[in-house]
């Protein structure tokens, strides 16, 4: 990963699933909703594509494709540790997924997902677009 300040680590890219453990600590970590053991255990065997970022051996970002499979496809849990903001990891990561989702999916699927935040700026630089007023997200909390 070039574009990742040396002097930070040694960074590398990888295919992959993280641990559950990884997952739910990084999420924290990152400031995203926590997820139950139960919730992760249940979710992350059911990921399309994910990738995730190491720094020295430690996992320090993350990001998968859920959705089924050809009709509709979502980019969630984009996760950088603070200690590793600010270099180009959270775009490295968006690079990778989209890149997957342009080489696999069919030119009909729907690809989503929820920008929180300054967020929507890194998802705009992938041509990501916001759907209001024509449509608006929605969610159900159980």
């Amino acid at each position: 990963m070039s574009d990742a300040n040396p002097a930070d680590g040694d960074y590398s890219l990888l295919v992959g699933i993280p641990t559950i453990q990884t997952y739910r600590a990084l999420r924290s970590v990152a400031g995203l909703s926590e997820k139950s053991l139960d919730a992760a255990e249940r979710g992350l065997p059911h990921t399309i594509h994910a990738v995730t970022v190491t720094c020295d051996g430690e996992t320090v970002g993350m990001g998968r494709v859920i959705g089924d499979g050809g009709c509709f496809y979502q980019i969630t849990d984009i996760a950088v540790h603070p200690d590793h903001q600010g270099i180009g990891l959270g775009k490295k990561i968006m690079q990778a997924l989209v890149e997957h989702l342009r080489a696999t999916a069919p030119e009909t699927a729907y690809v989503s997902l929820i920008a929180d935040g300054p967020a929507k700026h890194l998802y705009e630089k992938f041509g990501f677009k916001a759907t209001a007023p024509a449509s608006i997200g929605m969610a159900l909390q159980l």
